[in-house]
């Protein structure tokens, strides 16, 4: 059979801590977690014919990416990789650089190109000379993989993506290379795995750090808040939207419920539009509260201009901490002094 678009990807379960050998069948095998788009690039069989690279949903966006379509002449013909796609911009890897280029076509497609190359780091091979792998163990497809990097002596937009079976090195990984924009923690794979599209036999554990933000208004009522909206002060001292919480534990309602105070005239937030999640346009409905509580908050790595585009979860209030002793706005997750 030969792999033709769409192909459900084989996705990753959320853990909090690596796991446990045997936890997967087969070695386990740890691969950096980079911040991007997935994708799955077919090359044609049987040849001539274009490139394709289908997203994570099914669809079609090679027109996107011309600098990927035009490198591909250094990849065989029947070849099917699973890997990420991601951007470089100013230096390192960008996410908002890459909905960018995911959102263009024709012109300025080509134009974007240029300024903010494309990358495709492969982690699995699907398909290799028009035979499918989605039978064979991993370990062997990860073999097949390494050896079409050499033989075909393939380099930039294509990269290997990294792997390890020590875990002193995943852990070095988790705690080190996340701190590059653009590597969010850890992927596990079994060697003995077969590809099972769409199912979730993956892991995956994202680097979380603790840090400290204001809250500045909540969804639901004071006395039965429901999520937070985080802010922090800029440089000017305008307290500005960070992020907001997943929802909060029965504990953390009753607390807040007792310290919130509503709002009085003149709130940073006053007039300001707030959505559901970054990258949305759906409206959300908040209380704005006095900005004078400061919340502990754990985070993960994908930042993007100063803002957590992942809800982030809500530890405790810090009763120690004033709110301009909380790290200002696009600090990253740096703690409070103190």
């Amino acid at each position: 059979m030969v792999l033709r678009p769409p192909v459900e990807p084989m996705l990753a379960q959320a853990r909090e801590t690596v796991p446990a050998p045997g936890a997967l069948p087969g070695e386990l095998r740890f691969q950096p977690k980079f911040d991007g788009y997935r994708a799955i690039v077919f090359t044609p069989w049987p040849a001539p014919g274009p490139l394709l690279i289908q997203s994570r949903r099914g669809s079609l966006m090679q027109s996107r990416f011309p600098d990927l379509v035009a490198a591909a002449a250094h990849l065989p013909d029947g070849l099917v990789l699973d890997g990420e796609l991601v951007v470089w911009a100013k230096g390192q890897m960008s996410f908002e650089a890459l909905q960018r280029r995911a959102v263009f076509g024709s012109r300025a497609a080509a134009r974007l190109a240029g300024e903010m190359p494309a990358h495709f780091i492969a982690f699995d091979v699907l398909q290799l000379d028009g035979q499918e792998l989605l039978h064979v163990p991993y370990g062997e497809r990860r073999a097949h993989l390494e050896e079409l990097f050499t033989d075909c002596g393939l380099g930039a937009p294509w990269t290997l993506c990294p792997e390890t079976t020590d875990p002193a090195t995943s852990g070095e990984w988790l705690t080190s290379w996340t701190q590059v924009p653009g590597v969010e923690g850890l992927v596990i794979r079994g060697s003995g795995q077969r590809y099972l599209p769409g199912a979730r036999a993956l892991y995956k554990v994202r680097r979380r750090d603790t840090t400290e933000a204001v809250v500045g208004a909540i969804t639901g009522t004071v006395r039965r808040p429901q999520t937070l909206v985080l802010g922090r002060l800029d440089v000017e001292g305008v307290l500005r939207s960070v992020g907001r919480s997943t929802p909060l534990r029965p504990d953390a309602v009753r607390d807040l419920a007792e310290r919130l105070t509503p709002a009085g005239p003149g709130h940073p937030w006053e007039g300001v539009r707030f959505t559901t999640s970054w990258g949305s346009r759906t409206p959300l409905d908040v209380v704005l509260v006095e900005p004078e509580l400061v919340a502990e908050i754990t985070v993960d790595t994908a930042q993007e201009r100063g803002v957590w585009r992942h809800p982030v979860r809500f530890a405790r209030f810090r009763r120690d901490v004033a709110v301009t002793d909380v790290p200002p706005f696009g600090a990253g997750a740096e703690p409070a002094s103190g």
